[in-house]
């Protein structure tokens, strides 16, 4: 097992760790959770060996392996699966050995411990894990070289699962994968044979790959049995107890403290008195743990436009040749919160780029609202900040005609302080260069925002202040995202990009994670026979209630934009409008209000036919 006992470490004078410990039973998969700048990547360093610890101690069996991704797969011209291979040392030894050795002995020694370790399968072993993290059979025999840093940091995760460390210690392993990659890492570690410890934000990570978390809060180490929503109820609860014994204590402190001020000046009282005095020094103060500090996100409102906001018919996208996706017919309204799903390489990026205008469509037709005005996040402009300057000078370069006051609130509407604001890019934190990077893609107030992997680097407070501000945006949003918890929190609608098409995903998200689970050959279902009938399965419940959501939607975008026709009737009505000095505004005005009445046709007729649909599903259940 490992021990961790009463261990004490800090930095620069910061105390990370005072008196913490815990014990980590053989075989167990344990999440470990704390704010950001707690010490978690720190306590790996220290179990690694890495630091030397203060005070304290920490034992893992004797010759128990320590494995963990510290940085990506250098590029070279090792194939992926060699490099893969070559992870495991001792294999890796124990092959060349057995090409060289002469004594009988050694030579039968090598080959048992061969057999022990089931180095005949080890090929088998890492494709099986190449190919659950995204990388196709056709792609296991190209070099290294030819794949960039993120993919060769897969490889590296690759490589480390594949050497199977009797302590398996992962920091933010989902933070370079996508949404299939992120699932197959969460079965693979659940059936993993050793001891694994995880520093995650993942919720559905920390839910399914592990059965205890271990909580680093106050310098201390927690360690609670249960995935990380069990935790979370149970932390809550403590939390509540402890507020209410703090409550309690303190109104006994209280009425100690006037009794001693009432009576400590008379002679008779003075006995009494003193007693109290020292019932007050022997009682050992209750402390309630710290709140988290409020993660924030303030997206700018836009303002309204007539629907859709942007359609595509036919269009096509790809990079100069075969395109990626054809046939796309495609509509997004202002409320709409649609996710992208799909198998790694199916072109989930390739259309968040096509429908941020960073891609044009090889064909067909894109129609964009004369306004629209588009937000684009994705992970590599995290690395494209300048990290030599602050975030109050990216703000200054985007908006140089705004007040530096104005900028600093824009930056703490984003939880960048005044001393993040300040500080240069380079010495941010992830979570802290995300934030930033969010705030410049939604500095222009967009009607439509989309988000590829926003998530990484962002602590569980700050993606649930990511859901908290999406829910409330009245703009557009599109996600590509690993994390489950967020797409089943703000999503409305799923696309499924497969096989050169964007078609609705007409189920839900557990499905789609069965979906991505299965073998490859079962992902399509058995094709019926041109004359075989089958019967129309009848609506489940679930489809049902979809469809009424999806009628109440209808119907609140049509009375949004009746609002918006009355307010641009009543400022037409106005005779002052009519003066010949007015003429350039009444035509606008003419033209915005052609708009609105067709954008309100439109609505209406996508109301009846979700009416129609919904009451078509109820007749047939």
């Amino acid at each position: 097992m490992l021990r961790i006992d009463d261990i004490s470490y800090a930095i620069d004078g910061r105390p990370l760790f005072e008196g913490a410990s815990a014990t980590i039973p053989t075989g167990h998969k344990v999440g470990i959770v704390g704010k950001n700048g707690a010490g978690k990547t720190t306590l790996f360093r220290l179990i690694r060996g890495e630091l030397t610890l203060d005070g304290g101690s920490i034992t893992i069996p004797e010759r128990a392996r320590i494995g963990g991704v510290a940085q990506e797969v250098p590029s070279s011209d090792t194939s992926l699966l060699d490099t893969v291979l070559a992870a495991d040392t001792e294999r890796a030894a124990l092959m060349a050995e057995a090409e060289t050795a002469t004594d009988p002995a050694r030579i039968a020694e090598v080959q048992t411990r061969l057999a022990d370790i089931d180095a005949w399968s080890a090929e088998g072993r890492a494709a099986a894990i190449l190919t659950g993290l995204g990388f196709p059979a056709a792609q296991h025999a190209m070099p290294c070289s030819a794949f960039s840093g993120g993919w060769r940091m897969r490889v590296a995760l690759a490589g480390v699962l594949f050497a199977q460390p009797d302590y398996l210690l992962l920091d933010e392993p989902t933070n370079y994968l996508d949404l299939e990659g992120a699932l197959w890492l969460e079965t693979y570690l659940a059936r993993y044979p050793h001891t694994v410890l995880i520093i995650s934000h993942d919720r559905g990570l920390l839910n399914r790959a592990v059965g205890a978390i271990l909580h680093l809060e106050n310098r201390k180490l927690t360690l609670w049995t249960g995935p990380y929503d069990q935790f979370a109820r149970q932390r809550a609860e403590q939390r509540l107890v402890q507020q209410q014994a703090a409550r309690k204590q303190e109104a006994r402190r209280a009425h100690l403290q006037g009794f001693v001020d009432r009576f400590k000046a008379k002679a008779s009282k003075a006995k009494q008195a003193q007693s109290r005095v020292k019932m007050l020094e022997k009682m050992t103060p209750i402390t309630v743990p710290e709140e988290a500090a409020k993660q924030v996100f303030s997206f700018p409102e836009p303002d309204q436009l007539s629907p859709p906001i942007l359609a595509l018919d036919g269009a096509a996208v790809g990079y100069g040749g075969p395109p990626v996706l054809s046939r796309l017919g495609l509509r997004i309204d202002q409320d709409d919160r649609i996710a992208l799903l799909g198998r790694n390489g199916e072109g989930k990026s390739t259309l968040s780029k096509l429908l941020a205008g960073k891609l044009a469509s090889e064909e067909g037709k894109i129609t964009r609202s004369s306004k629209l005005r588009i937000g684009y996040f994705a992970q590599h402009q995290v690395d494209e900040l300048r990290i030599e300057e602050t975030p109050l000078q990216h703000l200054l370069r985007a908006r140089p005609g705004e007040a530096p006051p104005k900028l600093r609130a824009r930056l703490a509407g984003f939880g960048l302080f005044a001393e993040q604001a300040e500080t240069e890019v380079g010495r941010l934190s992830g979570g802290q260069k995300a934030r930033l990077s969010l705030l410049l893609a939604t500095l222009d107030a967009p009607h439509l925002l989309i988000l590829d992997e926003p998530t990484n680097h962002l602590d569980i407070e700050s993606r649930e202040a990511l859901v908290e501000a999406l829910t409330a945006y009245s703009g557009a949003v599109i996600l590509v995202s690993h994390d489950m918890h967020l797409l089943g929190l703000v999503a409305d609608r799923l696309w499924l990009v497969q096989d050169g098409r964007v078609t609705p995903f007409e189920d839900d998200l557990e499905a789609y994670r069965r979906f991505l689970l299965q073998p490859k050959d079962e992902d399509q279902p058995a094709k019926p026979r041109k004359d075989e009938k089958i019967a129309a399965p009848r609506p489940s419940r679930d489809t049902i209630l979809a469809l009424r959501a999806e009628v109440r939607k209808c119907e609140e975008r049509v009375a949004k934009i009746e609002e918006m026709r009355e307010k641009l009737a009543a400022r037409l009505a106005d005779p002052g409008l009519y003066d010949s000095a007015q003429a350039g505004m009444l035509e606008a005005l003419n033209r915005k209000y052609a708009e609105i009445m067709e954008g309100l046709a439109r609505a209406e007729a996508l109301w009846l036919a979700a009416q129609e649909k919904l009451d078509a599903a109820e007749q047939a259940a």
